[in-house]
């Protein structure tokens, strides 16, 4: 685990998150700089910096997690849409680097960007998570 990697620090229970749900080889948290309500990060518990060095294994983690979170999210909030966003280099507007998926809920009208300026409360954040654990099947 690299020092300065925070997700590896919430992977580790070292830095705080309002996790979603977690597996062994994944974890699913809530953005603390959301730009929509319910932007859900996906990350795998093995330290990979990009999709060009993650082994498969947590890549088909980190996805099937992924795919169960969104229907959560679909459930829970009923949005226009869900963008699923995966960046890697800065190029690309990747700003942690570990290997994450954002799920990004939309509705219609509303502006397109990947990453918030304005942090979120804790209280808001710890609530979004149970609602959304909530919609995820036992």
């Amino acid at each position: 685990m690299p020092d300065n990697c925070i997700f590896c620090q919430i992977v580790a229970e070292q830095a705080p998150a309002h996790r979603v749900i977690e597996d062994d080889l994944a974890v699913a948290f809530c953005d603390i700089f959301p730009i929509a309500t319910g932007h859900t990060l996906v990350i795998p518990r093995q330290h990979a910096a990009n999709v060009f060095e993650i082994d498969e294994e947590p890549m088909r983690a980190t996805a099937a997690l992924a795919r169960r979170v969104s229907h959560a999210l679909r459930d829970a909030l009923a949005p226009d849409g869900l963008a699923v966003y995966q960046a890697n280099g800065a190029a690309a507007g990747q700003t942690v680097w570990h290997y994450h998926v954002h799920l990004i809920p939309r509705n219609d009208g509303e502006p397109l960007a990947f990453h918030g300026r304005t942090r979120a409360d804790d209280a808001e954040l710890a609530a979004m998570a149970k609602r959304i654990a909530g919609h995820l099947p036992g």
